[in-house]
């Protein structure tokens, strides 16, 4: 008689993160693909961002302190890979999860096109966080140098993004936000980072990556997508 092999909950564990983390991929990539190709439903995205609201602020504006990004103007497609992404558990973002899933948002990636439909055509913050080194310093200069030399192919020379790649726009931005996010894609935390990326920063100083980050929150947001003021007030909320 063979002996019987016991199988303990410890050796099968590599397999069921494996197996976990393939169908959270799969889970994004299928939300990601289905709420792209349909069309959005701005009326019913309003209705779905009330309830973003109370972190992203009813004009779509974040906090400049970092805890909430701006989404005002982002890329739809952006916001819907996102989103999908949490919702899947292909990135950790325990605030935000709740607010991803059906229940929330209502009828799955339909609810995912129309509130990232909405979100993409907010009115952006006339003054965003900024970094400290301003136009001209030596520090700005070499963040300057080091976004045209390695960011720029992606995010566009004016962080304006790219629809087609899916990569978000980054003028306006926050500068306390994009700078955790460097880090944490840097470190590994940000799971759902573009893997070239992660390669092309891994060797970036502490000064490297603060100077390039100020530089991209300096980068100026074209008139026609900037609110009039800060005293602006989301119309659609009257």
């Amino acid at each position: 008689m063979k002996p019987i092999r016991l199988i303990t909950a410890a050796a099968l564990m590599p397999a069921l993160l494996w197996t976990g983390a393939a169908l959270a991929e799969g889970n994004a990539k299928s939300d990601l693909e289905q709420a792209l190709k349909l069309k959005p439903d701005l009326e019913n995205g309003m209705d779905i961002y009330e309830v973003c609201a109370g972190c992203h602020l009813l004009e779509g504006w974040g906090t400049a302190d970092g805890n909430f990004p701006q989404i005002a103007g982002q890329i739809a497609g952006v916001i819907i890979k996102q989103m999908a992404d949490i919702r899947a558990g292909n990135r950790d973002n325990p605030t935000m999860y709740p607010f991803t899933l059906d229940r929330a948002i209502g009828g799955g990636p339909q609810g995912l096109a129309d509130v990232a439909a909405y979100i993409s055509q907010l009115k952006m913050i006339p003054e965003n966080g900024k970094g400290e080194w301003k136009p001209g310093t030596p520090e700005y200069k070499l963040g300057e140098k080091l976004y045209k030399e390695n960011c720029a192919k992606c995010h566009g020379e004016k962080g304006e993004g790219n629809v087609e790649k899916l990569y978000p726009r980054l003028a306006g931005q926050h500068y306390k936000y994009m700078l955790r996010q460097f880090e944490w894609i840097k470190q590994g935390k940000r799971r759902n980072a573009n893997k070239e990326m992660v390669e092309q920063i891994k060797n970036f100083s502490d000064k490297e990556m603060k100077a390039v980050i100020n530089y991209t929150s300096w980068l100026p947001v074209p008139a026609k997508d900037k609110a009039p003021s800060m005293d602006y007030k989301n119309p659609d909320y009257d």
